[in-house]
């Protein structure tokens, strides 16, 4: 792999609960463990996307990457630059080489602005363009997404989603990042501007080489993105590995389950079901042992007592369970 352009190293994210108070009494401050200890590189032209279910800190992940939440702990470089020593007042100046595509386009939007305003904005942070440059850069950058000149004029309220998503894209390419942060960018959209906005997504990582850390619950689409993909639950990353092996070889309970309930695409295909029992656990107060314990139909005694490192499937899959790897048990279905 290239040099990343983006490494996040140990990266810990917690939210206080409650109020403080006496121990015992009600109300008494607890910790919220959203992201828990996650490393993760991305090199230039890469798409690593990262699943699990809503809850498990995929978005929370990305908003501490971009330090729009601060992160608890850890290390997120951009090339060489360590973005967490960054100080707040200069954040500003990193985000020349990092941007972020949110789930709803509309919101993510300024009603306020015109969608040439919007794109201008960071032309006006970033570069010594006159006026006349940047509302002809704004044009430029518009009609690279799909949208055409008479639209430029217009509020967000008087665009479509799509239409709204593509000037959310626009806004991001404006200052020529490295890395796009894109979380769930496609989820509030129509199927069939869903694809066109996931196509568009591709020729510009094509053309520009950039790094996409993608975030969505579309299985089918990551299988078809990604380069590597990343499973979270609570918080940790539990298993990953390239596209191909996790999609081929689901090695983790969770993985197995996830995957046994998108969606088919061939009609007619078998399709067993990997099961997990009871409920979500809560993140708060963590329990010694697997995160995945309560629920796993395969959990031996050793899974309430330690929580299980990365174990090397192959030297490009990590899972974190030595159970359903072979070294420590073998993975039973129970009935």
């Amino acid at each position: 792999m290239n040099d990343p352009v983006l490494q996040v190293s140990g990266l810990v994210k917690h939210f206080p609960v409650g109020r403080p108070g006496r121990p015992g009494a009600r109300g008494r401050r607890r910790t919220l463990v959203a992201v828990d200890h996650v490393d993760l590189a991305l090199s230039a032209g890469q798409t690593v996307a990262l699943i699990g279910e809503s809850g498990s800190g995929k978005s929370t992940l990305a908003r501490c990457v971009a330090r729009l939440v601060e992160p608890t702990s850890g290390v997120v470089r951009v090339g060489e630059r360590e973005l967490t020593a960054v100080p707040r007042r200069d954040l500003w100046t990193a985000y020349r080489d990092l941007q972020m595509v949110f789930q709803d386009p509309v919101t993510s939007l300024n009603p306020r602005m015109t969608a040439r305003a919007v794109v201008e904005e960071p032309l006006r942070l970033h570069t010594s363009l006159d006026r006349a440059g940047r509302a002809g850069r704004a044009i430029e950058l518009l009609a690279q997404v799909g949208l055409r000149p008479q639209l430029a004029d217009r509020y967000p309220r008087q665009l479509s989603g799509g239409e709204c998503q593509r000037v959310a894209i626009a806004r991001a390419l404006a200052v020529e990042p490295k890395i796009l942060l894109l979380d769930e960018p496609t989820a509030s959209l129509d199927v069939s501007v869903r694809r066109q906005i996931l196509q568009l997504l591709v020729r510009i990582q094509q053309e520009r080489q950039l790094g996409y850390l993608f975030i969505s619950h579309d299985l089918q689409v990551v299988r078809q993105l990604a380069d590597r993909v990343m499973v979270m639950y609570l918080g940790a990353i539990i298993e990953q590995g390239t596209a191909a092996e996790v999609f081929a070889r689901p090695t983790h309970p969770y993985t197995r389950a996830l995957l046994s309930a998108a969606t088919v695409a061939e009609y007619g295909r078998d399709k067993v079901r990997y099961r997990l029992t009871g409920e979500i656990p809560t993140p708060l107060d963590r329990r010694p042992g697997c995160l995945l314990a309560p629920r796993c139909p395969s959990a031996v005694a050793a899974c309430s007592v330690t929580r299980p490192g990365p174990i090397a499937v192959s030297p490009t899959h990590l899972v974190s369970c030595p159970v359903s790897t072979g070294a420590g048990g073998q993975l039973q279905q129970r009935p």
